[in-house]
Order: C-alpha cells, then sequence, then structure tokens
C-alpha cells in the first residue's frame, strides 16, 4: 500500500480560570491596528504547551500544534464538503511492506527549514522521535511523551536510512498507523540546543517548520504567532500579519468580548446569545465533524453502569431533540460513536431513543425507579477543548436522568484537570469516586474513535480506556480491524464491532457538535473544514 503525493480521504460520509473582559480590554487594544491582526478567544484557561506536543486535548493541537508544527503526515483541512483525509506533510511519500507489513518506509521532504533556519531531515526526525520514546536520550521530555505516546501505541522502532528517509517498524501490522502520526509534531533540535536544552525555555521560544511562528507567550494571557515567510507549503503561508490566540474559558466572556470588539473571533459561543450576535452582523459558522459528546462508563466493582439496564435507561431517558433546542440547534443528536449514515455505524438492534417508559420499565426490572434511584457520580468539566457548553448540557442530562430513577452527582473540574485524569482511570484518586466521565472526543480514525478507549490492554496508565472496559469480543474485533488493510473490509468489521458497543449501550451518548463558531463580519477567508482542527493560513481581515 503506498500512501504518494495525493491526500488520502479515509472513506466517510459522513468559571475555573476565567479570563476577565477587563483585561482583555487591557491587552489586546495594545497591538497597533494598522497590521493585520486576528484575535482568538479559546475555550481553553491557559495557553496550551508550545514545545510541539500540546496539551489542552485538540484544542491545543487546533491552535498551537498545527500552527507552529508539522507532522510527517498532515490532515488536509481545506475542504468544507468533505471529511478531512490525510496529505504529505514532512514527509513526501509514504508506504508499507506488503511481505512485512509491521514496516513502514517514509521519504523525507526535502528543502524544508526550522524556523531558527536549521535543517529538516532525517537526523532531526530521529532526534524528535527520542524525545518522545528514549527516555535516556538527553532531549526526552516526560511531558511532550504523554500527550502523544497513548496516541502511537504500536511504534516499536524507528531508524535512519538515509539522510532523507526512515524506517518505523510497529509491534504489529498496523494499518492505521499513518492516522496516528498526525499527532507526532517535530521541533527543532538546534534551537533546544541553542536553548541549553531546556524545554521550559523552548516553551518561550519554539522553532517548528509550520506556517506560523511563536512571538510572545503570556501564560493564561496570550499567545502572539507571525507568519513563516518561509513555510515550505507556498500555498498556505498566512494571509495575516499577527494572530493573537487568548484563553477565556467562559462562555458569556467570550461573548461579551465579541460584542464589545475585544476580540475577533470566538470559539463555542454561548447558544442564547447567538441571536443577539447574529443581530450585531456577526457572523456564525458550523459544520459537522467526526465529534462525539459521551460519557464514559467505569466497569469497576461498584459502579452502577456495570449493569445493562441502567445503562440502557441512561440513553433512552434524555431528549436530545430538547437539548438540540436548547443549544440553538448547534449540535446533532448521537446515536452511536460515530454518525448512522457512516460505514462504521453497523445494523445495531438496541435503538437510542428518548423513550422514557421504556427507560423506567428497564430500572424497575433492575429494582431502581424514582422512590429507589440509581446512585451515580460523574466527572465533569466547566469549558474545554470540543466540550461544547458542558455545564448547561450536563445539568439538563442530570434532570433527565432524575425524572426516571438515576440521581447523578457531579464533581466539577477545570479542563486541565479533567484532561490528564483520562489517562488515571475510574480507580484514580483524581476520580474522586466517579463512575464516569465526560470528555469528548474525534473519531477521525478507528484507533483514536474506538481502540484506545475499547481494548483492555489500553487501561489506564497505557491509554484512554478510562473505565476498564475488558470484553474479549471487543478486543478480538479491534484486533482483527487493525491488521486489515483492505478498507472495505476494515470497514465490515468495525460495523460489528460499533454495532455490538451500540447494544451493549457502552456508553451514554448524547451529541455529535458542529463546531460552532462566531467571527466579527470583516474576519475573511475561513473554511470550516469537517474536523477538530481548522487552517487559519486563508484567514484575513477586510477592514
Amino acid at each position: 500500500m503506498v500512501y504518494k503525493n495525493a491526500t488520502q480521504t479515509w472513506r466517510r460520509t459522513g468559571k475555573a480560570v476565567a479570563l476577565s473582559i477587563g483585561l482583555a480590554a487591557l491587552v489586546v487594544p495594545a497591538i497597533a491596528k494598522a497590521e493585520q491582526t486576528l484575535r482568538i478567544a479559546m475555550t481553553a484557561s491557559d495557553i496550551p504547551l508550545t514545545t510541539g506536543q500540546p496539551d489542552s486535548g485538540f484544542e491545543g493541537y487546533r491552535f498551537l500544534g498545527y500552527t507552529i508544527y508539522d507532522a510527517l503526515i498532515n490532515w488536509d483541512l481545506s475542504s468544507a464538503d468533505e471529511v478531512s483525509g490525510l496529505t504529505p506533510g514532512l514527509a513526501e511519500s509514504w508506504e508499507v511492506d506488503e511481505e512485512n507489513p509491521r514496516e513502514w518506509t517514509f521519504v523525507l521532504r526535502e528543502d524544508v527549514t526550522f524556523h531558527d533556519g536549521s535543517e529538516w531531515n532525517a537526523d532531526a526526525a530521529i532526534w524528535n522521535l527520542d524525545k518522545i520514546y528514549d527516555e535516556d536520550s538527553p532531549q526526552f521530555d516526560a511531558r511532550q511523551a504523554g500527550n502523544v505516546r497513548g496516541r502511537i501505541p504500536t511504534m516499536d522502532q524507528y531508524e535512519k536510512v538515509d539522510d532523507h528517509t526512515i524506517l518505523f517498524t510497529t509491534s504489529e501490522p498496523d494499518a492505521w498507523f499513518p492516522y496516528q502520526l498526525t499527532f507526532l509534531l517535530f521541533s527543532s533540535p538546534a534551537q533546544w540546543e541553542a536553548l541549553d536544552g531546556d524545554w521550559d525555555e523552548f516553551a518561550r521560544q519554539p522553532s517548528g517548520t509550520g506556517p506560523f511562528k511563536l512571538t510572545r507567550l503570556v501564560p493564561r494571557e496570550r499567545a502572539e504567532l507571525v507568519p513563516n515567510a518561509d513555510y515550505w507549503d507556498e500555498q498556505r503561508i498566512p494571509q495575516v500579519d499577527r494572530v493573537v490566540l487568548i484563553p477565556m474559558p467562559e462562555s458569556s466572556s467570550r461573548t461579551s468580548a465579541l460584542l464589545s470588539d475585544q476580540v475577533d473571533w470566538i470559539e463555542t459561543p454561548a447558544a442564547d446569545a447567538i441571536p443577539r450576535m447574529e443581530s450585531q452582523g456577526m457572523t456564525i459558522t458550523s459544520n459537522p465533524y467526526p465529534h462525539t459528546w459521551p460519557y464514559q462508563f467505569s466497569m469497576l466493582e461498584g459502579s452502577p453502569w456495570r449493569d445493562i439496564n441502567v445503562r440502557k435507561a441512561a440513553n433512552l431517558a434524555v431528549d436530545r431533540e430538547g437539548l438540540q433546542a436548547l443549544l440553538g440547534g448547534m449540535m446533532a443528536p448521537a446515536v452511536g460513536t460515530v454518525t448512522p449514515d457512516h460505514p462504521w455505524f453497523g445494523e445495531p438492534e438496541f435503538e437510542i431513543r428518548y423513550d422514557p417508559e421504556e427507560a423506567l420499565r428497564l430500572l424497575e426490572e433492575s429494582g431502581y425507579g424514582p422512590d429507589n434511584p440509581v446512585q451515580a457520580r460523574a466527572l465533569i468539566s466547566t469549558s474545554g477543548s470540543g466540550q461544547m457548553q458542558p455545564l448547561a448540557m450536563n445539568e439538563y442530562i442530570q434532570q433527565s436522568l432524575a425524572e426516571v430513577g438515576i440521581e447523578l452527582e457531579f464533581e466539577v473540574l477545570d479542563w486541565e484537570s479533567l484532561f490528564p485524569n483520562w489517562r488515571r482511570g475510574a480507580d484514580h484518586q483524581t476520580s474522586r469516586g466517579a463512575h464516569s466521565t465526560n470528555i469528548t472526543f474525534a473519531w477521525l480514525d478507528p484507533f483514536n474513535g474506538f481502540y484506545r478507549f475499547m481494548h483492555s490492554s489500553l487501561a489506564p496508565p497505557n491509554g484512554f480506556n478510562w473505565g476498564y472496559v475488558d470484553d474479549p469480543e471487543y478486543d478480538r474485533l479491534l484486533d482483527e480491524a487493525r491488521v486489515t488493510f483492505d478498507q472495505e473490509a476494515q470497514d465490515a468489521i468495525l460495523a460489528e464491532f460499533h454495532a455490538k458497543m451500540v447494544d451493549d449501550a457502552a456508553w451514554l451518548w448524547v451529541a455529535h457538535d458542529v463546531g460552532p463558531r462566531a467571527m466579527h463580519p470583516r474576519v475573511k477567508g475561513f473554511v470550516q473544514s469537517q474536523n477538530w482542527f481548522q487552517d487559519l493560513t486563508p484567514v484575513y481581515i477586510e477592514e
């Protein structure tokens, strides 16, 4: 199987720490208005890590990953009409050895330099791999490793073949390996050495190969990016002079900042404020993309979710259309991890719908009901990457479950605390005895959509199987799909897996995000891709 100089599309159809408006007002207008400055209010409460492997979930990758850095394989974010596929990044081409499908050969792009002017080549690639995988190397960074290792679990060996070729060997055949490599970003070895091997200093003066350079970083306040005029892809040299990224976790603060001209663009606008923003000429953009907003259940002893009747009742108790109306239409109801028109959906027998009477019957069958409610606890966040409107949505679900006999208590964390708990697991002290966690995710590929959550081998600390799911049939199907390189055959296996997951009511599925954003009408050129990640390079300001 060869991937070469062409977009490779995966077949799819488908109040913790807030930056006040006063602070934004003090900081943002200091920038000279003569230059084209794009000011974005993020949902994060701090600036994501800038050393190469961002934290803060995929919002970190969106704003301070794929702006400053490249991967060997990048996402093609140029289309609003098709689900994003893969496109060559720092690798011009790649192929798997058909006789030994554990070996992948990558031919690296030539004539690419890091922001500091040093050369991108195989030595730089191996240095970056060592920073993640070789704990004895001087450049090893545990923080970066923790942010990405779980996304590339079959990485086994890597070696330089020549100055522009590297060979990867996976621990087992892995048809999803190219997708996983999109999360491995490459930093400049020369810059790290010039900064005396100090990753903290590197975070303030990072050097990647991406279309933007970081010029200023003020923790919890702002990060400033300027164009990389020497970017290797001339079609993606940024159009604006500067991008200012501002952490602003409260949706009301973001809305006020936009309406008072403190920012030009906000992520996840408050649903009840959309009519007001539209009346003042703001542009509201949205586009469905592979993203799910669920509750991931604990299967540990003592968890009420071990009872399939309770799991099914929860899925039947939520009026998703009512929630959609509450959010101003800015969601799609979820009846599984993927959408029903997707080839991975399959043919489950359990129909997820709003049916409180059936939910009451199922709970009664297990000895529960409004007079003897199920007692459950959930970890939720106040904001965060892809979390949509977590407080309003969780309160809605809490009320819905209470009506059928499930009392849901919340442990509310800020996003920067909730996200790392994902790999610590349901039995970790930071889970505070919770029986479920509410963290959204993108199902861009089978590993990140299914495998990392449901395979028993990826229970904490190895991966994101937070609830310690251990089902041999899940493992069998996922393992089979992973070594199936024929796309149609792989889709059929994944459809069988997903149907079983729905029939087991393995999670509480609530919504698919549509990525709402609000922008001042002077923001032009934005193409909202069907992806969690977005391309800032074509955006410009029209005064």
